[in-house]
């Protein structure tokens, strides 16, 4: 085992390569997965491949995504991290329903529902989904978090969609373990936030991973011409995919990078998988990295 294809969380050691859940929901992330009996079996077949951490949320569904996993795999492998999330609510499958709510019972209640739903009496990795709630202090949510680590709820505590000022004032109440954010070859705006959160020994969480679009658009879309102009013919000298360069370079941004690619098949889990195990030259990571972003 080497940096290239373990990190740590905490007192936790997972693969470089984790799988994102989120897809297996309704349409527009709503409700149950169509195919609960295939989704089930990818699940299990996802771990069977090498996967050892998977990333929810209890807003996927809301709620249905967390429960298909613990009737997937529980009780769970010794060496499976499970990452979950709570601070968004929504009502329907349109984004515009989505909305951040941080009040301290709120948010004591959704950790302690996921780890019912998940079956666990502590939650591996919990993030705070959202810093952009209105009816608590930022500070405030990262002081609920902070307490229910202290009663054991919690195990680690990770951020997502947040503001470099808001790791560093997070950091100033409590250890954070993980930040999760949109980064990918293409979007690369929240470079300072993947560099702070190295420097304070957190594992950065790219979404999205291997999409060359903007936010929110489905990772198989094609993509600006000029990046795939760049990505084919590495993936075509080392006998591999787009998506594998992509990953690849992420993995070498930082030893702290851990991408979380959703998808709902089997084949991609394992392409996914094996760009641990593809080294780009430093002139294939330099000409990716100099794609305009």
């Amino acid at each position: 085992m080497t940096e290239r294809t373990t990190l740590r969380i905490g007192d936790l050691t997972t693969g470089r390569i984790g799988y994102g859940a989120m897809r297996l929901t309704g349409p527009g992330h709503w409700g149950d997965y169509p195919d609960r009996a295939a989704g089930i079996a990818l699940l299990r077949q996802v771990v069977d491949a090498g996967v050892t951490l998977i990333d929810t949320a209890d807003v996927y569904g809301p709620h249905t995504n967390e429960q298909l996993i613990r009737d997937a795999l529980h009780p769970y492998p010794e060496h499976l991290v499970l990452a979950t999330k709570g601070g968004f609510v929504r009502s329907g499958p349109e984004i515009s329903t989505i909305a951040a709510i941080g009040h301290r019972q709120y948010l004591r209640q959704s950790a302690l529902l996921s780890a019912r739903r998940l079956g666990v009496e502590r939650i591996d990795l919990y993030y705070l989904h959202s810093g952009y709630a209105q009816d608590a202090s930022f500070e405030d949510q990262v002081g609920t978090l902070a307490e229910l680590r202290r009663e054991g709820v919690i195990g680690h505590i990770g951020l997502s969609n947040v503001t470099l000022e808001q790791l560093k004032a997070a950091r100033e109440i409590v250890e954070i373990a993980a930040v999760t954010a949109h980064y990918n070859v293409v979007d690369r705006h929240e470079q300072p936030l993947l560099d702070a959160a190295a420097e304070a020994g957190a594992v950065f969480v790219p979404w999205q991973p291997v999409s060359l679009s903007t936010p929110g658009a489905p990772t198989d879309t094609a993509g600006p011409a000029a990046v795939r102009g760049v990505l084919e013919p590495i993936a075509a000298r080392h006998g591999a995919t787009v998506s594998q360069v992509a990953l690849a370079w992420l993995l070498g941004r930082s030893p702290a990078v851990l991408p979380i690619p959703g998808t709902t098949s089997l084949a991609h889990v394992r392409e996914n998988l094996a760009a641990q195990d593809l080294v780009l030259s430093p002139d294939e990571t330099a000409a990716i990295t100099a794609l305009r972003h």
